[in-house]
Formats: structure tokens, sequence, C-alpha cells
């Protein structure tokens, strides 16, 4: 089986154009292929994992990477599947947070000896010549079946700016001048980019010829990606300086029912051999397949010590034992505990256990909040000074655990 139909049966490929094209060629090992990372935060999150795995493999297979560091394009702005506009963030911060991922990345694709590159788009978009652009890029895409494309469509309805609509433009100009600088004749990305894709093929087909065209080849992934990586409302980081990787390893451990042996086709680099064994596992093995999730990835992210803690701790919890050695830990401060204490619906947002202090008081008045093992009765209920001092166990919900320690 080659890495193509591997692919396929890890259920990792929406949507093709010219799949034998792209079958030949990344199975022979000749693809230059990109993908795309808009740094809009300092930090890779758990919904870039698809995106970063799949490189990797890609790689293994004698295939070469463009991780594309979307310095010019987060500048502008990715209009798909948002509702509102995204926040304009200042040259400096977009530069600091390309720095970040490239730190990141480096952990899962190898950048030496020309076996990956890692490029920013803010090197050539920066530097474009409007009214050129107009006339060599622009004259190249039609209007109407720009405002039919999918990722604009959310937008439409509350008001799609003119900054927004140039975003197409300017990734389809990426494809157009990776292909031509860097040999680069496959883009991957989620399919809410289907059309941002597509753009980047019609565009070289159109200015470099059909030859060209037959060398532009998009291959999707499915945007399973996007979807993960949330819970209670923030983002799961790969920074452990932001994701400590206990709760990194919980919120994999934590994935449905449904959802676990999709995940670990997707995102681990379990062989298939052995994932086909897994399947075959009765119902009452599903903890052990999520265990064996979380581990995988924790491992792939933090490292074996990391990932092994992260387990050790986890079990030792939900054993009722006291190991509380790695759990995650908020530091208060004086400032934010009272000569009286700290109610508890302030303590779940200093620990920043929940996105609101609305949903901080439905969890307690429905039960979901325990401090050292009690049943916290009210919003308003005080942990006192004393009590912090020596830190105390936080239980939300019936798997997410978290300690607090006033300094």
């Amino acid at each position: 089986m080659g890495i193509y139909e591997e692919l396929i049966e890890r259920g990792l490929i929406a949507q093709v154009t010219d799949e034998e094209q792209i079958r030949n060629l990344i199975n022979s090992g000749k693809a230059t292929f990109y993908i795309g990372f808009d740094c809009t935060a300092d930090s890779l999150t758990a919904g870039h994992f698809m995106a970063l795995t799949l490189m990797k493999r890609l790689q293994q297979a004698g295939n070469r990477p463009i991780a594309l560091i979307g310095g010019g394009t987060t500048m502008i702005g990715d209009p798909s599947g948002r509702t509102d506009m995204r926040k304009m963030l200042t040259r400096e911060d977009i530069d600091h947070n390309a720095a970040c991922f490239k730190k990141q990345m480096e952990s899962f694709i190898d950048f030496s000896d020309g076996k990956a590159l890692m490029v920013n788009n803010a090197d050539w978009l920066m530097n474009l010549n409007y009214i050129e652009l107009l006339r060599e890029v622009g004259a190249c895409f039609s209007v109407n079946n720009m405002l039919r494309a999918e990722c604009y469509k959310q937008r439409m309805e509350k008001g799609l700016s003119f900054l927004e609509f140039n975003y197409m433009i300017m990734q389809s100009y990426d494809f157009y001048y990776m292909f031509q600088k860097y040999g680069c004749n496959l883009e991957f990305g989620g399919d809410d980019q289907w059309s941002n894709m597509l753009g980047g093929t019609e565009l070289i087909r159109r200015k470099l010829g059909k030859d060209a065209h037959a060398m532009t080849i998009t291959l999707l992934t499915d945007s399973q990606g996007k979807k993960m990586g949330k819970t209670a409302g923030n983002a799961v980081w790969l920074d452990p300086n932001k994701t400590s990787p206990f709760e990194f390893y919980q919120y994999w451990r934590n994935v449905g029912d449904a959802d676990v042996m999709k995940c670990i086709k997707l995102l681990t680099f379990i062989p298939m051999e052995q994932i086909r064994e897994i399947e075959k596992w009765d119902d009452s093995r599903i903890n052990e397949k999520k265990m064996l999730l979380a581990h995988e990835l924790t491992e792939l992210v933090h490292g074996k010590e990391e990932a092994d803690k992260a387990e050790a701790t986890a079990k030792a919890l939900f054993a009722g034992g006291g190991d509380d050695a790695n759990m995650p830990t908020t530091e208060l401060t004086s400032d934010q505990v009272g000569d009286d204490g700290i109610s508890a619906i302030d303590l779940l947002s200093a620990c920043k256990l929940v996105p609101s202090r609305s949903e901080g008081r439905r969890l307690i008045e429905q039960g979901g909040m325990l401090v050292n093992g009690e049943k916290v009765a009210s919003f308003d209920t005080k942990i006192s000074k004393d009590a912090l001092k020596e830190g105390v166990k936080i239980k939300k919900g019936k798997k997410t655990f978290h300690r607090a320690i006033l300094k």
C-alpha cells in the first residue's frame, strides 16, 4: 500500500483534483507540497495537528513539505468559517507568532539538508505593487465565481469587507509564486479552503499555460482538524506554558467514544495493521483506546517522559490517589485572595477553568465543582486563605482536575 492509499484509509482525504496524478506523485515521493499557517496566535493548537502529522507522513515517504507561514495573509485575515471579522494584528505581533510557530514545527518536520522549507509569504506579498497585482492577477478572477465560494457565505450575511474579499487572491498568489520559485506542485488544506485552493490552480493555468496546470494538483484534507483542539471554550495549545502536558493528555483522554478511533487513524503514527486490530477490541476496552490515543499524541508533542508523567497522574487521580505533582496548577496572588478567602466562582475564573462567569455559575449550581473532595454548594462559597496556602485540589465535572495555591 502506497502513502496515498494509507491517507485514504486513515480518512484524511475529502476532495482531490487530478487524482491519478496526485496518487503517482505522492507514492513516488516527488511531491513538493505546501500547507499554510496564518499566525493569529503565538502557539499552534491541537487543531493544527492534522496538518503537522500529514506533513510528517508525506516527508517520511520522500516528499518535500513547505511550511508556509502566513506573515502576509494574516494581515488580511481568512474569512473561512467566520461570522465576524478577525482581529487585526500588528506586523510585530505577526512576526513574533511566526517565530513561535517555527520552533514548534521543527519538532514535527525535518528541515535539514533541503528536506523541507519554511517560508513566509510576507516576503513576497508585502512588496506587491497594487496596480501591477490588479492587472496581472486580478484579471484572472471572476467576482461572480468568488461570491459563490463557500468560504464567503457566512461572512456575506454579516458584511464581507473588501479586505477579506482579497484573501482568496492572496492565497492563490502564494501557490502561483511557490510553483515558480520552489517547484511546489501540490497544496493541502481543510475542505473549507476548497475555493481558495482552486483559485491557485486556476491562476497558474491562466498565467503559465495548460502544461503548468498539469503539475498544479490540489489535495484536500478533511476539516475535522479545525473542529479539534477546543475545550471549555478555550484552545488546546501545543505550547506547554499555555496548555500543560497533563491538560493536553486529558483533552485527548476525554474525546467522545465515537471519535476515538477516528482520532487514532487521523493523528497517530500507529501502523494501520495495528489499528485494524485495535478496531476489533470490544466496547469494554474503550478507555484503553483513549489512553493509547492520549499517550501517543502527548509523546509526539511533549516527549515520552512528559507523556508517562501525565498518564501516571491521571491514573492516580481517577483511582482516588493523591499524586498531584504534575497536575496543572494556578498560583494565586494576595490581590486575588482577600482576608476571608476567594469565592468559588472567582476561583474558577482565576484558574481559567470556565470561559465565562455565567458558565461557572451554572457549573456550580449543577453540582459540578468539588474542592478537596467536597461539593461546592454555591457560587459565592468562600475557599479560605489558609486552605489556599496549603493548596487546594479542584475537580470540575467528572474529568478535569486542577490545583490552586496561594503564594
